[in-house]
């Protein structure tokens, strides 16, 4: 890939977690979660999106959301568990986009809100029909994804510097 290429980033937000009496960081998913994680990877299948990468936050909810979505997939992309994702602000997530090889033309970030939805709101400058109306009205729910695109290096991603092609949420309507 060349450093203008067009570049795909896909934002997911882990599926619906229960509330144990156990650490946050620690919280598993629900049963509604543990369906709707698969229904994400079969979206993605459906859809074509193929990350090159997955970042994954090292909460419980997000692995758990990723290994039932990533099961779903023919192609399971190299996952990086990354602690920084936790509690991420907005500033923390476009620093790491802005970490990522040049090589990797799509990349997955899983990981919580309000950061997952700071991040569609903050990159996203244009939209394709009514993605950014549907973003803006579903919030950003658990198990949703955004598929935004850009042209150039991820060192360039900043706001407004994408395209929303895509939104979607489990439980839309």
């Amino acid at each position: 890939m060349t450093v203008d290429s067009t570049r795909t980033i896909v934002l997911l937000r882990h599926a619906k977690a229960d509330w144990p009496e156990v650490p946050d960081h620690e919280r598993p998913l629900a049963d509604r979660g543990r369906q709707d994680a698969p229904a994400v990877g079969r979206r993605f299948a459906d859809d074509g999106i193929s990350p090159d990468l997955a970042l994954c936050s090292t909460a419980a909810r997000t692995r758990e959301t990723w290994k039932l979505a990533a099961h779903e997939l023919p192609h399971r992309p190299k996952t990086v568990y990354e602690e920084r994702l936790y509690e991420a602000s907005l500033g923390d997530l476009l620093a790491l986009l802005n970490e990522t090889p040049d090589e990797i033309g799509s990349l997955l970030v899983v990981g919580h809100n309000p950061g997952m939805h700071a991040l569609a709101d903050a990159l996203a400058g244009s939209a394709e029909g009514d993605a950014l109306s549907r973003l803006k009205r579903a919030g950003f729910p658990t198990a949703a994804f955004a598929v935004i695109t850009f042209s150039g290096s991820w060192k360039t991603v900043e706001h407004g510097v994408g395209r929303l092609t895509g939104f979607w949420a489990p439980h839309e309507g």
